[in-house]
């Protein structure tokens, strides 16, 4: 027998008691972890009665305030009633989510919400819409059926608590008999243990060769499978058609894949070790202002990140790229980040397609614009013709200056129109200030005539004063849009609403919106969106127009609207009687303006 096979079986024979002690500990352990569980389920019940009994107190508190309004009519005190509105739904949530609920207590539980709703909904609410109204809630058989709705909630509730604290009860009785039989399993076990250590020491001996045989094949198959891994990781890494840069904690490159030598100009062995600021130079389209480095931001964030849009990547021969990237942090085992992965693509023709569809959609909406304003203008010229035509055959003097007064008349009426149509394109480096009623009262005033030729009859309510920041081209052209698609959209004989309203801050619009601004919305009496159609307005290239339509003018307006910081919104009606559309577009006082457009 060799040195190692016998101090083999001497670290077994010595180990044998200790493994023993183990096992008895692991019994124990077991026994034990099966108590904290009952101990955990009991504190379920505790949690639930907790919950039932706050959920009691919120329905009492909204009852003693509805009683309250109903006695007083005054809104103050309604308070309890609302402010417990939010907290009933949470508190209902919280009891629904508490773990160890049998099937009898989730019951209850959905009978007490529709107790609860049927009170809220058959009585509540009607009590304070009658009041608010000017009436009185003091009806005998009204309050009669609310109280028996509400006895309903009490009884519920009732059942809810007395269900959670039979079950607590139970598992109270459970958790004696557990530390029960865990007393006279540990007993039991170390009589056993003792009886079979010696058994099991002999028959371990036999088994040392074998086992030590098969640990060092075990550890030679497992070196040869991680090297196999190794080599097919690095084989995929490699494959990646984007580009790959690894480095340690301290963002230094430590690999990079062939795509990524590609886009950053370096070759993996020259990057090695260097900087990833160095290797990886990224600044923002617009401003050339540096963007922060992937790795500082993967540090400070913990976890996977993206850059902002429009970055651009300056390669080592200075020339540039846009790119899209992600960065995440390379955990180990003990989950400490002992480096960084970025992954990164070129998306420069990407980009140059999505500018070259924004400017085909200007170049459509100047060519309607232009067809537009050739119509307004030829139609005031045409007039002056006339009249001059009128005072070289033989006007009398006074009608001279009646004619000459209807030519100066048409004359301004084209002054006025050159003088929007100039306003419509002049481009803004920087938000201004934009009041909206005028931008649209300009748009109007181009597309008067057309509206008139078409039949269609205009209705306005812009009131003055509203005003946001952004840039004025950009929004006109996203407002011409929709009003043309409107008066298309109605045909001949149908009407447009065009109105500007003050939004206050607060949750509003979209349900999302927290700013203050301003709500344009822009109503047809078309005959309405199909739902099937709805979802895809705003996709590029999508059109009901045929050949007349390019598919980009939802898109390239909604990309403008969410560079103001604002959204957009189509509703639509196919009904018969109250068929229509309507479009509602908010934008935000002082937005924080996005770089990019969709």
């Amino acid at each position: 027998m060799d040195l190692g096979k016998f101090k083999q079986i001497l670290l077994q024979v010595f180990f044998l008691p200790v493994l023993a002690l183990l096992l008895l500990a692991a019994a124990l352990y077991v026994d034990i972890r099966n108590a904290n569980s009952t101990v955990g389920l009991i504190q379920q019940s505790d949690e639930r009665i907790a919950q039932a009994t706050m959920l009691t107190k919120l329905i009492l508190d909204e009852e003693t305030g509805l009683r309250g309004y109903q006695t007083t009519s005054d809104d103050r005190f309604l308070a309890p009633y609302t402010n417990a509105q939010t907290d009933l739904k949470r508190q209902f949530s919280a009891l629904e989510n508490v773990p160890g609920a049998n099937q009898s207590q989730k019951d209850h539980l959905e009978h007490l919400r529709d107790a609860y709703e049927t009170w809220q909904v058959g009585f509540a609410e009607p009590v304070i819409a009658t009041i608010r109204g000017g009436g009185q809630a003091n009806d005998v058989d009204q309050n009669l059926h609310g109280k028996l709705l509400m006895d309903a909630i009490r009884s519920d509730l009732g059942m809810v608590v007395q269900e959670a604290q039979n079950l607590r009860a139970d598992r109270i009785a459970t958790w004696h008999s557990q530390v029960h039989i865990m007393l006279w399993g540990i007993f039991l076990l170390a009589i056993v243990m003792g009886v079979l250590i010696g058994l099991f020491t002999r028959s371990r001996l036999h088994a040392v060769s074998d086992a030590y045989k098969n640990s060092l094949e075990m550890l030679k198959r497992r070196a040869d499978e991680i090297y196999a891994s190794e080599q097919e990781l690095r084989t995929t890494l490699t494959s990646i058609g984007d580009g790959v840069i690894a480095c340690d904690a301290d963002g230094c490159v430590q690999m990079m894949n062939p795509v990524a030598e590609d886009l950053t100009g370096w070759t993996s062995a020259e990057a090695s070790g260097v900087p990833l600021e160095k290797v990886f130079e990224i600044v923002n389209e617009t401003t050339r202002a540096v963007v922060e480095n992937p790795v500082a931001k993967v540090k400070r964030v913990g976890g996977i990140v993206g850059l902002a849009n429009h970055t651009v990547l300056i390669r080592k021969d200075r020339t540039e790229l846009h790119i899209a990237d992600s960065g995440a942090p390379i955990m180990n085992i003990k989950g400490e980040m002992i480096g960084i992965v970025l992954v990164f693509r070129d998306v420069t023709m990407e980009r140059r397609t999505q500018d070259a569809l924004l400017a085909n959609e200007k170049l459509a909406v100047a060519g309607r614009l232009a067809a537009t304003i050739a119509h307004e203008i030829h139609n005031p010229l045409d007039s002056v013709s006339n009249l001059l035509y009128l005072m070289r055959t033989g006007a009398s003097e006074e009608e001279a200056k009646q004619f000459m007064a209807m030519a100066e008349q048409e004359l301004a009426r084209v002054t006025q129109i050159s003088r929007a149509m100039l306003g419509l394109y002049r481009e803004s480096k920087t938000p201004v200030h934009v009041d909206l009623r005028e931008m649209l009262h300009e748009i109007l005033l181009l597309m008067e005539r057309r509206l008139t030729d078409t039949g269609v009859t205009l209705h306005t309510d812009m009131p003055p004063g509203i005003v946001v920041d952004g840039f004025p081209a950009e929004l006109r052209q996203v407002f011409t849009n929709l009003i043309t698609n409107a008066a298309e959209a109605t045909g001949r004989g149908g009407a447009v609403w065009v109105s500007v309203a003050p939004e206050p801050a607060g949750l509003g619009y979209g349900g999302l919106r927290t700013e203050a601004g301003a709500l344009v919305q822009i109503r047809d009496n078309g005959p309405g969106i199909p739902k099937e159609i709805q979802a895809q307005m705003f996709q590029p290239f999508f059109t009901t127009k045929g050949e007349n339509g390019t598919g980009l003018g939802l898109w390239v307006s909604r990309g403008i609207v969410n560079k103001h910081g604002g959204s957009i919104r189509i509703e639509s009606d196919t009904s018969e009687s109250t068929h229509g559309s309507t479009v509602s577009v908010f934008l935000a006082s002082k937005p924080t303006m996005q770089p990019g457009g969709d």
